[in-house]
């Protein structure tokens, strides 16, 4: 497994650089993002989503002091692509928890790019993303993971899908309502409490 996370880390980019590479790709030249053509369009209204939420997305107060308070330095390596809604909806608020503590170092990798990383993290089976693995900076070891939603993301679909069978383009609507109206809260508070069991 370390032989994968530290090939996985080489080919990281930081949260800014992956901004901006996604943004050119999707302007300039989109097979850049080596994705299938039918998923152009939700990565584009994906980057509507992210410079939206970049913007406006802010930390609670409690939550700040909390991350600002870790003791120990950490890697957060987050797997992810430009296509994920979820994704859109999570990456600021892990930019932003991350932003707020010199000790957390944000990288991300393109799920497709990395499938031995992703199979070693599957959720339920599939390739869920995005997935938040915290790294020790020093051995590389997996500390702990998050992801691919925050549990009330998570009980929205389970009863999504028991009531109509899959999620579809309704069910996802209903689920970025969700994450519209939770504001990144319930991302935020699970994320932090992680931090801080990991960092006792």
């Amino acid at each position: 497994m370390k032989n994968i996370i530290v090939s996985s880390l080489e080919k990281s980019k930081s949260y800014p650089d992956y901004r901006t590479f996604v943004s050119e790709a999707l302007q300039n030249n989109p097979q850049k993002l080596e994705i299938e053509d039918t998923m152009l369009p939700y990565a584009t209204l994906n980057e509507t989503r992210l410079k939206r939420l970049d913007k406006t997305t802010q930390i609670g107060e409690q939550s700040a002091l909390k991350i600002q308070e870790l003791k120990k330095s950490y890697i957060w390596l987050v797997i992810t692509e430009s296509w994920c809604g979820d994704a859109a909806q999570c990456l600021p608020i892990l930019n932003k928890l991350a932003e707020l503590s010199d000790l957390i170092d944000m990288r991300l990798v393109f799920r497709d790019q990395n499938l031995e990383l992703m199979d070693l993290f599957l959720t339920n089976g599939g390739r869920a993303i995005p997935k938040l693995l915290v790294l020790d900076p020093e051995t590389k070891e997996v500390l702990n993971h998050w992801g691919p939603r925050p549990a009330g993301a998570v009980a929205y679909v389970e009863n999504y899908k028991a009531t109509h069978g899959a999620l579809d383009e309704a069910g996802k609507e209903g689920l970025f309502k969700w994450y519209n109206e939770n504001k990144g809260e319930q991302i935020e508070e699970e994320v932090v409490a992680m931090m801080l069991d990991l960092d006792k």
